[in-house]
């Protein structure tokens, strides 16, 4: 099987860490300080840059337990359960996807201020088609444009950092309070985005050589250096342009370049600014797709997306996911760029609430796990700074102008993730599956002639040929639609083993055989259903099974006990759907006949195959005999 290449070092991650953290932020936040709090937004970094440091930390003690390519979800998984990782995966996948598409846009916006939305929507798309290619042909290729960028976008302040510095003027800064306190705290608010991030880099864990080391380091020395730069850089800003002018600038950086270079330079940096924004929009791109994967591997998304290019080692179905997914956000919101904006914060404020939590629990319950290294003060600081991150969400909801609505939207987006949670469970789990069929048994019975229609009862029987007289296993039963057919079929010299992962299922059976005195029916519940032949099934003449395929956790160990029980020339029949009401594909080996053929054929089996269109899905029907 093949697996991500470790091809990242520690130079090379630090800078994708830069280029993933300083985002955008830097490029328009320090305007907008200013604007707050005049030149006291100096305090407002300075105090975002502690409490960001001290993030990173939390990040680096994680990725050090599990350097996997899950991040984020992997935490929430050790610290919490399937249920709170998948909906912290899944609100990192939506803000993730949310924000490719929005910064993509807005870049194009910035560099072409005009009203033309096919054309910016088209070149977003090109970008992001081109984006996502670079990432399928493998992280080395990746790795370099992320780098390109990373040079790129601390190019740019240092060319803006070094000139303010040489022509510093103090009398910028004064009066340096010029607002209330509070405006410092508001400016703090706005300015926080500058540091998020950290997640972007701990996806490429499996990529990243000695991650355990590598990434902690990368981490809190990226936000390190990024706080000094946002901070200098503040500095320099405002001593080159007094506050009042610098906070109305809606091109910050456009201003410096003429201020420093000449009006001239205002276009070269707009490009420059453009490409950074670009830059940051690509690291989210190379990074989301390993989330996918990670969610994938443990079922808990489709699990086709769980495989590896074989050449370049990439997870290039998450990644063709992706492409689609971003493209189709880039039109559904072309209106509401601004609100969806808007509403990543309290998105990203949740999920590293969660990470925060995660520390603390896991500095409880999983002492022993092996931490090269460990924030200071783990057990208390982690919740200090949570108070601080619910502090700004509840500053969000005042001040923001319909921040409530944002905040319904954002929420209506989570939620939007349990019934998918419950339908992965169900597709994937077979303890949840065996939950759920016990708690619907009556509904399925109720609807039988739905799910297993007559038309498809006479071919399943008729592929499976004459078998009168002989011992049926009827693997996987459900509410005895298909058993009652069988029971008429074999007659009274006949004998069926009808086994079923659901209890209430075979309670329903077993009453259905009684009312109508089949007593050459033997009903089986198997809580191993989804990897075994039960144990108390003899030898048969004949296999049949409806609808199992898909919750067969191990299908060579099943197919091998059902080759230990037949003879030769015995008959094969397997119905299945082609996907699960056409929301969720089938198993992945579903997909292809030859694949099929061959599984089947290593277990003994020869076996043709035939798809045939239903209510909302497609049937697959195996059929065939032992060799």
């Amino acid at each position: 099987m093949s697996k991500l290449e470790k091809v990242l070092d520690f130079k090379i991650i630090l800078l994708i860490t830069i280029n993933a953290i300083m985002g955008t932020g830097i490029f328009f936040l320090p305007a907008l300080g200013a604007q707050i709090a005049g030149p006291a937004s100096i305090i407002s970094w300075i105090i975002i840059a502690i409490i960001s440091i001290y993030v990173s930390m939390c990040f680096a003690e994680l990725v050090s337990m599990f350097p996997k390519a899950g991040g984020i979800y992997e935490y929430a998984k050790q610290a919490f359960g399937r249920f709170t990782s998948f909906i912290l995966g899944w609100i990192t996948i939506v803000a993730g996807n949310i924000t490719i598409a929005m910064l993509i846009v807005g870049a194009i916006q910035y560099l072409l201020p005009v009203n033309a939305p096919v054309a910016k929507i088209s070149i977003s798309i090109m970008f992001l088609i081109i984006f996502n290619y670079i990432t399928y042909r493998g992280m080395k290729t990746s790795s370099v444009m992320l780098v390109a960028f990373s040079i790129i976008t601390l190019g740019t302040l240092i060319s803006l950092i070094i000139p303010g510095l040489i022509s510093f003027h103090p009398e910028n800064l004064k009066p340096f309070y010029v607002f209330p306190s509070s405006a410092i705290l508001l400016a703090l608010f706005y300015i926080q985005e500058t540091f998020f991030g950290w997640e972007t880099t701990t996806f490429l864990s499996e990529e990243t050589k000695n991650p355990e080391k590598v990434i902690p380091k990368a981490l809190i020395l990226g936000t390190v250096i990024i706080a000094i730069i946002s901070i200098v850089f503040v500095i320099t800003s405002i001593s080159t342009i007094p506050w009042q002018l610098f906070g109305k600038s809606v091109a910050p950086l456009s201003d410096l370049g003429g201020a420093h270079f000449g009006e001239s330079a205002k276009d070269v940096f707009t490009l420059l600014v453009y490409l950074a924004i670009i830059g940051s929009v690509a690291g989210w791109i190379v990074s989301a797709p390993r989330l996918l994967l990670a969610m994938a591997r443990d079922r808990l998304f489709i699990t086709q997306l769980a495989s590896i290019h074989p050449k370049y080692k990439t997870p290039h179905k998450a990644i063709i996911f992706q492409t689609f997914l971003t493209s189709a956000l880039v039109f559904i919101g072309a209106g509401a760029y601004q609100t969806l904006l808007l509403m990543l914060l309290p998105l990203v404020l949740v999920m590293y609430s969660a990470v925060l939590i995660a520390l603390v629990k896991l500095r409880f319950t999983k002492p022993k796990v092996k931490r090269p290294f460990k924030a200071p003060l783990g057990k208390i600081l982690p919740l200090v700074v949570l108070v601080i991150l619910v502090g700004m969400l509840v500053m969000w909801l005042l001040i923001e102008e319909n921040a409530f609505s944002l905040l319904r939207l954002a929420f209506s987006l989570i939620f939007l993730g349990i019934p998918i949670y419950f339908l992965l469970e169900l597709y994937y789990n077979p303890k949840a599956l065996r939950k759920t069929y016990d708690m619907l048994a009556h509904v399925t019975l109720a609807t039988e002639r739905v799910s297993l229609p007559l038309s498809i009862r006479k071919k399943t029987l008729d592929l499976l040929g004459d078998i009168k007289g002989k011992t049926v296993l009827e693997f996987g039963c459900s509410v005895g639609t298909l058993t009652m057919h069988l029971a008429q079929a074999v007659g009274k010299k006949g004998k069926i083993y009808a086994t079923d992962i659901s209890e209430k299922d075979i309670e329903i059976v077993k009453k259905r055989l009684k009312k109508y005195h089949q007593t050459h029916v033997k009903a089986i519940h198997d809580s191993d259903h989804h990897k075994q032949v039960h144990p108390s099934v003899p030898n048969c003449d004949h296999v049949v099974s409806v609808g199992n395929l898909a919750h067969v956790n191990n299908i060579h160990q099943v197919l091998k006990h059902m080759s230990q029980r037949l003879k030769k020339k015995s008959r094969i029949v397997f119905v299945d759907y082609e996907k699960f009401f056409d929301l969720i594909p089938n198993k992945e080996w579903l997909d292809k006949d030859e694949t099929i053929k061959r599984i089947f054929k290593n277990a003994g089996f020869h076996v043709d195959i035939q798809r045939k269109q239903g209510l909302a899905w497609r049937y697959i029907f195996i059929y065939g005999e032992k060799n």
